[in-house]
């Protein structure tokens, strides 16, 4: 969210929204809000956390989910600002579109049908390298047939590719296995999965694609969504590559009512156990008393006890930021710690017009710009100069995939672009407070404006007279709002190594303190969601876990 973020509301209820602009979600914490009749808590209410809660409301806990943000939904939460409003994390979301899809069912399911979804263009992703486009388009043999205009002699790579996806979808379910149980199950698990396993699971994508073809552009083609998970094909895992491009092949959609929707949808269905959603809810530290997790101190001092805390916090934020130092070495935090590592940061420049997506003609396909075929090259160049070429420039377009945006804006439309932002070239105004932190830092979003809004420019001339107001977040906002540190947007990096810890999933070796969101699987809406399943599975376990886990396995 940018430094300039509209300043939060003095009113409380669950979900607000101020002359049909601001929307607020969540009711604001304080002290006497609050009992001690949980039973459990979640610390964050990103989508993992949210559905952590609403999975374990309906199985007759009493859940309270506390968020230190001014509203509740973490990533899938809405931004406004201008008289505008636009998503911060959910650009898309794939496997949705059929009510029998897992993903769908999912969704249905805590939020008891109130959430409603619209299909953006058949053309979900255009893939730009250099002057020449390519298109990612739903359905797996309209996927192909528009690949092979580009490609019409690489069929057969094609095929293979598809079926790779398939196989990984496959390994899924014996992969994730081994986050439910525990650790001296898992251990001994462990030895024998990775034998089940294809091998491929824990390569590069590059090293996979490797084996496929050696055009270097049909490559970069299919690696063309890495920005959807933070790492270029050399460095990230087939396995998230394979998951995140499968998600999509049945279509891309989007919520109905944006992104605030989401977590709107979700509330009631909290609240219906019994169970409360509170903003502005600072959780400075996780109690851990004799190796057990007991309860929760808030910035303010006051605690609040229950027998299960579940943290959407985060791996890192959870370890570092929550935990004393006797329960870090419990943790075997130190250890650990050297085998994941964080994240891309970025930056994201909103922007206002004042025309409609139909009189500016813009499209519900999501824009992927890239200088040449050369990802890691690319992003080497820019990380070590950031007057390089950028690596990757991210163009959607909100309003125009949410049906109700005329209702709700009339005669106003909104585009969001999306680029890397290393956290160290930011890093000297970190320690400034949110929204003053100077003329220097304002002068250097305004140089990173103009550069994401050339690319607009270039690709859609038609908007550059109506653009009527534009802000720039940066790794610093992701910082102040979501704690991480370098403003890491995905977590952990999904790196091979990441999906070979034994370790990383819900459960912890603290009792009682689990990990739900996008650390506990994977990154991403769909990913952080399923982490949230798991995690309410490792809470309950027995026929509670096993009802939890029904809609992933109908």
């Amino acid at each position: 969210m940018p430094d300039t973020a509209t300043t939060p509301f003095s009113v409380s209820p669950s979900t607000v929204r101020d002359n049909n602009r601001y929307v607020r979600i969540g009711t604001r914490y304080r002290p006497q809000r609050v009992d001690q009749n949980y039973d459990a808590i979640v610390i964050g209410s990103g989508i993992g956390g949210l559905t952590t809660a609403a999975l374990l409301s309906q199985q007759g806990y009493r859940v309270v989910v506390l968020e230190q943000h001014y509203t509740a939904g973490g990533f899938t939460h809405a931004y406004a600002n201008g008289g505008y409003e636009w998503d911060v994390g959910v650009h898309y979301i794939g496997d949705v579109g059929h009510p029998r899809a897992a993903l769908r069912r999912l969704f249905d399911q805590i939020t008891e049908g109130r959430l409603k979804w619209a299909p953006m263009d058949a053309c979900y992703d255009r893939i730009w390298i250099g002057e020449q486009s390519y298109d990612l388009v739903a359905g797996r043999q309209e996927f192909k047939a528009s690949l092979l205009q580009h490609f019409p002699q690489e069929g057969k790579v094609l095929d293979r590719y598809l079926e790779l996806l398939d196989q990984v979808n496959r390994a899924m379910p014996l992969y994730t296995t081994s986050r439910l149980l525990p650790d001296l199950i898992s251990r001994a698990w462990s030895p024998l999965q990775k034998q089940l396993l294809p091998k491929f699971l824990f390569q590069t994508t590059a090293q996979v694609l490797d084996t496929l073809t050696d055009n270097p552009q049909l490559k970069a083609v299919l690696a063309g969504q890495w920005g959807d998970y933070g790492l270029p094909p050399q460095q990230s895992s087939f396995l998230m590559h394979a998951t995140v491009a499968r998600h999509y092949l049945r279509g891309a959609f989007y919520p109905v009512g944006g992104a605030s929707r989401i977590a709107a949808s979700i509330l009631p269905t909290i609240q219906q156990g019994g169970g409360d959603v509170f903003t502005y809810a600072d959780v400075a530290e996780i109690l851990v008393r004799r190796g057990k997790a007991l309860g929760v101190r808030m910035a303010d001092g006051k605690e609040i006890f229950a027998d299960r805390i579940i943290s959407n916090a985060g791996f890192q934020v959870t370890m570092e930021q929550l935990l004393d130092d006797q329960a870090r070495k419990q943790a075997d935090y130190a250890h650990r710690r050297q085998q994941v590592e964080t994240s891309m940061s970025h930056q994201c420049l909103y922007i206002g017009l004042n025309a409609t997506d139909d009189q500016l003609e813009l499209p519900k396909t999501n824009y992927w710009l890239y200088p040449s075929a050369d990802y890691e090259g690319d992003t080497a160049r820019f990380l070590e100069n950031p007057e390089a070429e950028l690596p990757l420039v991210y163009i959607s377009f909100p309003s125009r995939k949410d049906p109700d945006w005329p209702n709700r804006h009339p005669g106003k439309s909104t585009i969001e672009i999306v680029a890397p932002a290393p956290y160290q070239w930011f890093s000297q105004w970190q320690d400034k407070p949110w929204g003053k932190r100077g003329a220097d830092y304002e002068a250097l979003k305004a140089q990173w404006s103009e550069r994401l809004l050339a690319h607009l420019y270039r690709h859609f001339p038609q908007t550059r007279p109506h653009v009527d107001f534009h802000e720039l977040s940066t790794p610093l906002s992701t910082r102040y709002f979501c704690r991480y540190q370098h403003g890491e947007i995905y977590g952990l990096n999904h790196t091979p190594q990441r999906f070979q810890t034994r370790w990383l999933g819900p459960r912890t070796p603290i009792r009682n303190l689990y990990l739900t969101g996008q650390d506990a699987l994977t990154g991403g809406v769909g990913g952080a969601l399923i982490g949230g399943v798991f995690a309410a599975a490792a809470v309950t376990g027995g026929l509670k876990a096993a009802r939890i886990m029904k809609p992933l396995v109908a």
